[in-house]
């Protein structure tokens, strides 16, 4: 099948329109027609060679779609279901997915490979093996991916909400309420409100924090934030932490939760500053693979028994925490709609990312 998609010939270039050929549905497969793709930031790091993968590939990790064709053997879904796609693959059989901790599951090892773990390629240009982002490439009309990597859902969810809700929401929302463990009445600093840090925001404030105060140097998510439930909102950490100190006579923060666009180690202190003791600071956000050294006052970390948590997908098991969410969102609780705010063409994919860090955007989505 022929489609037009945006490929990544080499990290550091920018995002080329192609013809490509997508490879038949294999045992196990699916075959998703788009309809919906987010652009998330870790699809920039390909670009600014901050966190890349291997190319060359077809972009995008975050969408939903419409199933067309399936593999012998597929039993997850059926031609015709609205599916959400998931960049982490849940095998349902290694140890972690039996454990319940699907986020972890073995097939992750081969997410930044490009192509399959075999060799072959999920799309082709002029006979060229091109690989796919978190293989799923949702940067093309029509993807070919596994059964492991799709989560149907109800067709009274809007393609669009379902796209960002796959990895945006889910990532930023369980690293607040799992990897956080907020408990009502607590308070919670978040750092950086975008797509995964506004999920945040809305994750602690229903957990019942009594306060969320956001942290973003832009002034139009700031704003945003206090609509999604932040209570406070400061344009650095650093300013953060006189107003976290007075609101909480001294306390600090229960939990201080990293979703930036670019992490780095530096970041560590001052969120370290903000964090109580028995606090945590929360990591769910990518840093540049040469940035290996994390600043901590390790000292009055250890004594003041803070914990420093990493975060994959936000800590969920697809099937089932997914699906609670999506009852939130039915519920009105769980605002996704709302962070959609601007939809492109797949030909205008620059133009988006080029929004997205001008900070003009909470999501942007591409419209197939």
């Amino acid at each position: 099948m022929k489609a037009k998609a945006a490929v990544l010939w080499e990290v550091g270039q920018p995002w080329s329109i192609e013809d490509v050929e997508v490879a038949d549905p294999r045992p196990g497969d699916v075959l998703v027609k788009m309809s919906y793709a987010g652009l998330c930031h870790s699809d920039d790091h390909n670009i600014t060679g901050d966190f890349p993968a291997q190319a060359p590939f077809v972009g995008g990790h975050e969408g939903a779609g419409e199933v067309v064709a399936v593999g012998a053997g597929v039993d997850r879904v059926k031609i015709g279901d609205a599916v959400m796609l998931l960049a982490t693959p849940t095998c349902g059989v290694c140890r972690f997915c039996a454990d319940g901790r699907g986020y972890l599951c073995d097939s992750n090892a081969h997410v930044l490979g490009g192509l399959r773990p075999d060799g072959s390629a999920a799309f082709h240009v002029h006979d060229r093996p091109i690989g796919a982002y978190a293989q799923l490439g949702t940067f093309a009309e029509y993807t070919v991916v596994s059964q492991t990597q799709v989560l149907p859902f109800e067709r009274d969810i809007p393609a669009a909400s379902a796209a960002i809700l796959s990895c945006a929401v889910v990532t930023g929302y369980g690293a607040a309420v799992r990897a956080g463990q907020i408990r009502p009445g607590q308070t919670v600093v978040v750092v950086g409100t975008g797509g995964v840090g506004m999920s945040a925001v809305q994750g602690a404030q229903i957990a019942g924090a009594a306060r969320v105060i956001a942290v973003d140097p832009v002034e139009f998510k700031r704003k945003q934030a206090l609509e999604f439930g932040a209570t406070h909102s400061a344009p650095s950490m650093e300013e953060a932490i006189g107003l976290v100190r007075d609101l909480t006579r001294g306390v600090m923060a229960d939990a201080v939760v990293l979703t930036v666009g670019v992490l780095s180690g530096e970041m560590l202190a001052p969120a370290a500053e903000l964090t109580a003791k028995g606090g945590k600071i929360v990591l769910a956000a990518v840093a540049p693979r040469e940035d290996d050294r994390p600043h901590l006052p390790l000292s009055p970390f250890l004594l003041s028994a803070k914990s420093l948590v990493g975060v994959v997908f936000g800590l969920t098991n697809p099937a089932s925490d997914i699906n609670a969410m999506l009852d939130l969102y039915r519920a009105g609780v769980l605002r996704v709609d709302e962070m959609v705010t601007r939809h492109y063409a797949l030909d205008d994919i620059t133009a988006g990312y080029a929004d997205m860090h001008a900070g003009e955007n909470l999501r942007g989505v591409i419209a197939f």
